[in-house]
């Protein structure tokens, strides 16, 4: 399946990034990079797991494909604009962390409907 190689790939990036973005910010005292390291190196975990779930079966359907895209997507929102901050004093844009943030929420929410209502049905 496409996706799951795309997902796991993006889950590598942000692992890859997130060890990085770590260092950086302990050798250079910045604590929001650290926490932007934090929450790449959390959901390139979760990434992993959803992934290995879908194949699994646990997770069957288009929904869930969608819902760790937009959980991706809002991690780097998020991630970058915490970056971008920390490293040039800039955001991203307006909002972006806010989007970001509220994406990742609603795609957790998302997967815990997902799984609730395949329980259900």
């Amino acid at each position: 399946m496409i996706a799951s190689r795309i997902h796991l790939a993006i889950a590598c990036v942000f692992g890859a990034c997130g060890v990085g973005l770590w260092a950086w910010a302990t050798h250079a005292g910045k604590p929001l990079a650290t926490i932007a390291a934090q929450m790449l190196l959390i959901h390139a975990a979760a990434i992993i797991g959803l992934t290995a779930a879908r194949k699994g079966g646990l997770l069957p359907g288009r929904a869930p494909n969608f819902l760790v895209s937009i959980l991706a997507f809002g991690v780097l929102l998020f991630v970058g604009d915490l970056a971008m901050r920390a490293v040039g004093g800039q955001r991203l844009f307006p909002m972006a962390s806010p989007i970001g943030g509220v994406m990742m929420i609603a795609a957790w929410l998302g997967l815990a409907v997902t799984l609730f209502l395949q329980r259900r049905a």
